[in-house]
């Protein structure tokens, strides 16, 4: 498998996730904005390892000029120049007590229709903004600081907290700015739930410099019968197969950086099916017996200025395999 077919395969399987997470509370999560995100950030992330525009436009089949021109309307509202278009949307709500759908979009007609939409969509999501009325009469309200607060003492229940604790976990140190660009989430939002996490001693201030301080969490656990929260144990797992995979790709596989897959065939009465379905169960309580020995040393003699920080990640599925029947049967 060359490098073309394994991106398709992977890709394939991703489009696989997302669709699952898309539905998987019963609802339709909103996804117009996600090929033209997913865009954006493959740009960003092909040149920030250095890659020149010409390039990287070569590498989506594009000319230089249609390149740039697809980045620049993607990252910017073509209504108000200099901004994005989320940033758009966001500061025009805010600067009015309450805006009809249809003086949204008006405001906005040279911009995707689709992606105002599903910005809008974000905003009330996240509790960045309320909607009332139906139809034709749908307008929108941006939430205040108090309508924040309140929404803030809900608690954990959109886990959005978690998520922030393992984005810190997994990336930290890292500033607050950086949270913001790769959660995409609203700055004032963002620094209320650090607040909250720090009071909790699940996120602690690694450097108190007053111009961009920086974050880390000793540690992360979301229970696996936990319902709050499950989004960040999902990303927590994702995040660290990928930052695997990316690792030996770096390095050619020369590392110690690796993942193994074993698949079980098993049926009912076979010698070995207790203990392959009891095989997740037993590894979880090695590495979690591991994990506290390792915690309590690190606390008595505390952490070093640099360290290694080794992540070893588990899963286990089940799946009925049917014979497959000839036409005639």
């Amino acid at each position: 498998m060359n490098e073309k077919h394994l991106i398709e395969a992977i890709v394939r399987q991703t489009t696989v996730l997302l669709a699952q997470l898309a539905t998987s509370s019963g609802g339709r999560a909103p996804l117009s904005h996600v090929a033209n995100q997913v865009f954006l950030d493959l740009v960003e992330e092909l040149e920030a390892q250095g890659l020149r525009k010409k390039v990287v436009a070569d590498m989506f089949g594009m000319a230089l000029r249609t390149y740039q021109k697809k980045v620049r309307r993607l990252s910017e509202s073509a209504t108000e120049r200099g901004r994005t278009l989320w940033e758009a949307v966001y500061e025009f709500l805010r600067q009015r007590e309450l805006l009809t759908r249809a003086e949204l979009l008006n405001h906005f007609h040279r911009d995707d229709e689709a992606m105002v939409r599903g910005i809008l969509g974000d905003l009330v999501d996240t509790g960045l903004c309320f909607k009332t009325g139906t139809g034709h009469a749908v307008a929108y309200r941006l939430a205040s600081d108090e309508d924040l607060g309140r929404i803030g003492a809900a608690g954990d229940a959109d886990g959005a907290p978690t998520l922030v604790w393992a984005s810190v976990y997994r990336l930290g140190p890292i500033t607050a700015k950086e949270l913001v660009e790769h959660l995409r989430i609203e700055p004032h939002r963002l620094q209320r739930l650090l607040r909250e996490l720090i009071a909790e001693q699940r996120v602690e201030v690694a450097s108190a410099a007053e111009d961009e301080p920086t974050y880390v969490a000793p540690s992360f656990l979301v229970p696996i019968d936990s319902h709050a929260g499950w989004e960040a144990a999902v990303f927590d797992h994702y995040q660290a197969m990928v930052s695997t995979i990316c690792r030996r790709l770096q390095d050619g596989g020369q590392s110690a950086s690796g993942g193994s897959t074993w698949s079980f065939d098993i049926w009912p009465g076979h010698p070995h099916e207790e203990e392959v379905r009891a095989a997740l169960a037993r590894i979880r309580t090695t590495l979690g017996a591991l994990r506290e020995r390792v915690g309590a040393h690190n606390d008595r003699v505390g952490l070093p200025p640099a360290f290694e920080r080794v992540t070893t990640y588990a899963g286990q599925s089940a799946k009925t395999v049917e014979p497959e029947l000839d036409q005639g049967e």
